[in-house]
């Protein structure tokens, strides 16, 4: 909103200052300060009102030293992340941009589910929450509203010389003419397309309609059938995974602000035509707003671990939880990033696998030996060190490393071809 009033101003009235609105870099800074000033105002007001509603987080019983100590925190503490991301990015965001309007979608979607989920954990005294189906049900609407728009809607491209266009077969969303490093003239074209980045390789661009072009001639009109379940997928395990992952004080909160940055740092180079061409990496018209958000998403976090380091004010819940995920899985789709989710959103991966094998394992032994075994102590991961007698604060730190060193392997892999 602010954007639009100071560009106002500038055009008309060319007031001093004014111009610093066109500047991404200055936005995003200015949207950083303001998300953490809401985080510190609001925040003791928010978990004041969920004590006093006594919106109180129920621990199961796990054998965990210190839990006790956790039972009647307040929960729903995702609503101050919403808050600080959502308020900032309307105010210095354009809201005519396609990717701010997706992302916003998101954050408020699966915000909804996450308060769906704690409504019923809370107030209907119901600790299975909102039933599985109905979270997948919502995480496939979210996967699916993403994908249709990237497939249909004309603001998502991706710019290509000209002729690479013609003999892709793509659909010309505008041209234009510039000049190559002769200074020859070079026609561009900005397209739709399915193409994403894959990384450690030179020419490294996959098209999803390659999946297709071995059973239909005409694979544009038919890439929807792999393209729509494969979005769907990255958004439910993204999501889920952080849900699984935000079982101790600070670690959701601080890992999704590691890989908010690292993002952050992809849609700045992806919507800046010389970084883009310097990395060889897709050029995406408008992407850069996306840093934006990113920066509000990024302080929304770190001011949320102000009340949520050891020892807890205040939980987010699935409120938090899924909309973190979500949003995580949704931006590394529209960079063209989604193959380097595995990398950059590591420790959710190992946590979601702790999870995975764990049950695995002991079902099969269960039903070979006659008694379920385990691979871990307890899972998620982070239950593990636990049990081993690692103190909570100390894991937290540990996996913050272990996830800023996935982010500097992430961002690294803009250069190792």
């Amino acid at each position: 909103m602010l954007y639009y009033l100071f560009d106002y101003l500038n055009k008309e009235f060319n007031l001093p200052g004014t111009g610093l609105f066109q500047y991404i870099s200055f936005r995003s800074a200015a949207a950083i300060i303001v998300a953490l000033l809401i985080s510190f105002v609001f925040g003791n007001r928010i978990i004041s009102t969920l004590k006093r509603l006594q919106v109180g987080e129920s621990v199961r019983e796990l054998g965990l030293d210190g839990q006790k100590e956790k039972e009647g925190t307040p929960t729903m503490g995702g609503f101050i992340i919403i808050l600080a991301t959502v308020i900032p990015c309307l105010l210095f965001a354009r809201l005519d941009n396609v990717y701010i309007l997706l992302l916003l979608f998101t954050t408020l979607w699966m915000g909804f589910i996450g308060f769906l989920d704690d409504y019923i954990k809370v107030f209907r005294r119901n600790k299975d929450g909102l039933k599985g189906k109905f979270k997948i049900l919502g995480q496939v609407v979210l996967g699916l509203v993403v994908a249709c728009v990237m497939l249909w809607n004309n603001q998502i491209t991706i710019r290509m010389p000209y002729q690479d266009a013609v003999n892709g077969g793509y659909k010309i969303v505008e041209t234009y003419t510039t000049s190559d490093n002769t200074n020859l003239p070079l026609k561009m074209a900005y397209v739709k397309s399915t193409m994403t980045n894959v990384p450690f390789f030179k020419n490294n661009n996959f098209d999803y309609k390659y999946l297709v072009s071995f059973f239909w001639d005409n694979a544009d009109n038919w890439v929807w059938i792999v393209f729509i379940p494969i979005i769907i997928f990255i958004v439910t395990a993204v999501s889920n995974a952080a849900n699984l992952t935000d079982g101790i004080d600070g670690l959701a909160a601080g890992t999704s602000a590691i890989i908010g940055m690292t993002l952050a740092v992809f849609a700045y180079v992806s919507g800046n035509t010389i970084m883009a061409e310097y990395l060889n990496i897709f050029f995406l018209p408008n992407s850069s707003e996306m840093v934006i958000f990113a920066s509000c998403f990024l302080a929304a976090c770190i001011g949320f671990l102000w009340y949520n380091s050891y020892p807890a004010q205040v939980f987010m819940g699935d409120t938090g939880s899924l909309m973190l995920g979500g949003v995580i899985a949704v931006m590394a789709v529209l960079l063209r990033k989604e193959w380097l989710i595995p990398l950059l959103c590591g420790i959710f991966l190992v946590e979601n696998l702790s999870v995975v094998m764990q049950v695995s394992y002991f079902k099969y032994t269960k039903k070979k030996f006659g008694e379920g075994r385990r691979i871990f102590k307890m899972s998620p991961l982070h239950h593990h060190y636990q049990k081993l007698g690692i103190h909570e604060a100390k894991i937290v730190t540990r996996f913050w490393i272990v996830g800023i060193f996935l982010a500097i392997l992430t961002v690294i892999t803009l250069k190792i071809r």
